[in-house]
């Protein structure tokens, strides 16, 4: 998986927003498939608009280091799915509490291209991780 940084650095030289959407779906096709089983009521991201499934991966102790798993039925959305899967897992839980995965989303030129129902659907995947990293943390 390509690493939140190496994104940001990527979307530096993409000047216009066809080559940059260009990239999110590529960051999509990368994305490993999740598998049917997991793509449950309980996992699905409510208020997007396309259907997102996100699985938490949550390890023992004191600020646990948590990992995700997630995918979409939709190319663009799957690769806004890549970036925050780049961006939270692996990481701890009071980091990824801590970090609003939006600004980056903002300094990157992204949040600003995108419709008003994806927007909301990312800010919904984020709200969702943080919320769960900040249970785990607790």
């Amino acid at each position: 998986m390509t690493s939140i940084d190496q994104i940001i650095e990527d979307f530096a030289f993409l000047d216009d927003w066809e080559d940059r959407y260009r990239y999110v779906i590529e960051l999509g096709k990368a994305l490993p498939d999740l598998p049917e089983d997991k793509r449950t009521a309980e996992n699905k991201v409510n208020g997007c608009a396309s259907q997102v499934w996100l699985v938490s991966h949550t390890q023992e102790g004191t600020d646990p280091l948590m990992t995700f798993e997630g995918d979409s039925d939709a190319h663009i959305v799957r690769g806004l799915v890549a970036i925050v899967l780049a961006a939270y897992s692996g990481k701890r839980a009071s980091e990824i509490a801590a970090t609003d995965v939006i600004e980056i989303f903002n300094r990157i030129g992204l949040v600003e291209n995108l419709s008003t129902q994806r927007a909301n659907g990312l800010r919904s995947m984020v709200k969702r991780i943080r919320n769960e990293a900040a249970h785990a943390a607790a």
